[in-house]
This record gives C-alpha cells, structure tokens and sequence, in this order.
C-alpha cells in the first residue's frame, strides 16, 4: 500500500516535469484528482484493506493529494494564457523602464536662484513664523498701532494681536535682536494679505534682505540690487530707483527695471511706460535700531523686499499670477 502511493506521487511528478502546456496540466489534475481519478479510485478501495491499515492509507493519500495538487497549480502558474512557459528569471541585458520624474515648481525654481545670488554676496538665509505677533509685524517696524501705513497691508488677523506675517520683515527684527553687527541675511518664505486678482493671490513668497554694518550707503544697496538684477535677468536690463515711502525705512525707494518684454520701447505690460517696478527697498530708520537695542549712531544699513511671483512673471512673461497655484500640468511642463 506505502510502495503504491510513493510509486503514485512519484508517477504524477515526473508527467508534471514533461508537460508541455496549460493543457497538459488540466489533464493530468483531471487524471489524478478528478472523480475517476487515481487517487480518488484509491480512496475509495481503502475500505478493502484490513481494519488496522484503514487510517494510515487514508492519511497517507491525503497528504499525497494535498501534495500532487500544489505541485498542479504551480505548474499552471508557470504557463501563460497561450500555454508557453512564464520565465520569472530577470534579463539584465533589457533597457531600464523609464519612471516619470517631476520637476521643481517655476515658483521654488526662481525662490532658489535668488537664494543663489544672494548667497554669493554673502548673505545668510533666515526664517522664521509663519503667524506672527503683532509686535513683529508692525510696532517693531515702526508701525505704531494708529499708523495709516497698516492699512496697506491687507492683513489677516488670528486675533487682536496675532496676525499672518504680511512680509517676512518680522526676521529682520527677531535676527537683530539675537546678533550684534554686522548682519547679513535674507529672509525668503510665505507671506499672506487680503488681496487677490491678475497679479495678486491671499498667499505669495517673499525674499527680503537686511545688511547692517558701520559705514553702510545707499550706494551699497544700489549696487547689491544691481548685480541681482543682471544676474536674474540679463547684462543689460537697467533699473532705476524712485523715492517712496516704508515705515521702516528712511530714505524709502522703489526699484524699476527696464521692461524684459519691450526692451524699453513701451508695452501693454508696462503701461507703455518702458519700466516695470520689481521691489521696495531703502535705509533702515533708526527707530529700528532703537528697538533692537543697536548704536543707530555707529550703525546704518540697508533693506530691500521683493514677491517671488512677480519676479517669476516678468523672468519668464507671465500675465496672469494665479497660473502659479491652478496645477495645470501643461503650464508647469514648460518649466
């Protein structure tokens, strides 16, 4: 009885090495396992055997069937649909599949670049909250709580006291506060106001800079934003300087650059005036110095802030800022 089922086992093993196809595999189950097969047909003459080898012959075939069974559903995993063999072996020799890769936002790209230029002059980069106190926020930039100077913030109010930074002019405070002279650093990151059209969006980037040392000029802030501007754009983009107004700084003035789409020649882009303005910029008023506990007599420096998008819009002739934020994979492609 031991000798049939091994000889059985052994008979169904080497058939399954021989086939050929899925078929072949249907057909030896179906002669093995099916209702007339040989094991079944074994099973059932177990009842002839003498009462004392009943139990082993029925457990032995039934661990012979569970066994020839598994070894039927590996042998058709082994053949496709067609009845050829599925040969899991790797071929080294095929060319890599090609994933998909992803590419840095135009508004991270450019945030980079300027990081880049900056860094090069010998700037550090500083950050900071993103929910700031109203401290840091205005009074300390000279803001007082009745300056008409807020209002052109748009701000967003968590409470009374406790606004989203509406510039990343917080950092320039909280570093001065922590580090003597001479600082260098700028401070790019999310800002938030209440504004949204063409050119403006609830959330932007800024990059703004602070330099504060002894002997600063306003010569020295045009020459920083000088070499920025030839390295963003190109040699010969020419920018010029407008007086205007910040509360935290004195003189105040605003820079233009030379058109990039007109070249000067006066566009719709630029109202046919030959310049786009690009950042505010000016000394920094002493009463910063006051606040931070600096020697507004020993020291003078420079601050200048600029939005990421708006840079990013005349780099690369974008009319309409709220492409930035729509995830259409065929504006970002381009980039």
């Amino acid at each position: 009885m031991e000798n049939n089922l091994a000889q059985i086992h052994q008979d169904g093993l080497k058939e399954i090495e021989a086939a050929e196809n899925s078929s072949d595999i249907q057909d030896l189950a179906v002669r093995y396992l099916g209702r007339k097969g040989i094991l079944t047909q074994f099973l059932r003459n177990i009842s002839k055997l003498p009462a004392d080898q009943r139990p082993a012959a029925g457990k032995q075939a039934n661990e012979i069937k569970n066994l020839l069974d598994s070894a039927f559903k590996k042998a058709a995993e082994k053949f496709d649909s067609a009845g050829t063999v599925v040969d899991d072996r790797i071929d080294v020799s095929l060319p890599g599949r090609a994933v998909p890769a992803g590419y840095m936002h135009p508004i991270t790209q450019v945030n980079n670049q300027m990081c880049d230029i900056f860094s090069s002059l010998g700037f550090d980069i500083a950050e900071g909250p993103e929910v700031e106190s109203d401290y840091y926020n205005f009074e300390a930039l000279n803001f007082p709580k009745d300056h008409p100077a807020r209002d052109m913030q748009d701000t967003f109010f968590v409470s009374e006291d406790v606004v989203l930074r509406t510039h990343t002019s917080p950092l320039q405070i909280r570093t001065m506060e922590k580090h003597p002279p001479p600082v260098r650093i700028i401070c790019p990151g999310k800002v938030y106001r209440c504004d949204s059209d063409l050119t403006h969006t609830p959330m932007f980037h800024q990059v703004e800079g602070l330099l504060v040392d002894e002997n600063i000029s306003f010569g020295d802030l045009k020459g920083v934003l000088t070499t920025f501007v030839h390295q963003m754009f190109d040699e010969q983009t020419s920018l010029r300087f407008r007086p205007s107004f910040f509360p935290f700084t004195e003189p105040s003035a605003e820079v233009d650059i030379l058109c990039v789409i007109c070249r000067g020649k006066g566009c719709r882009v630029c109202s046919h005036t030959g310049w786009l303005e690009i950042l505010g910029s000016g000394m920094v008023h002493p009463a910063l110095y006051e606040n931070v506990g600096y020697d507004a007599d020993r020291y003078t420096g420079f601050a200048f802030g600029m939005g990421v998008e708006r840079i990013a819009m005349l780099k690369y002739g974008i009319d309409d800022i709220r492409k930035f934020f729509e995830n259409d994979m065929r504006f970002l492609a381009q980039f």
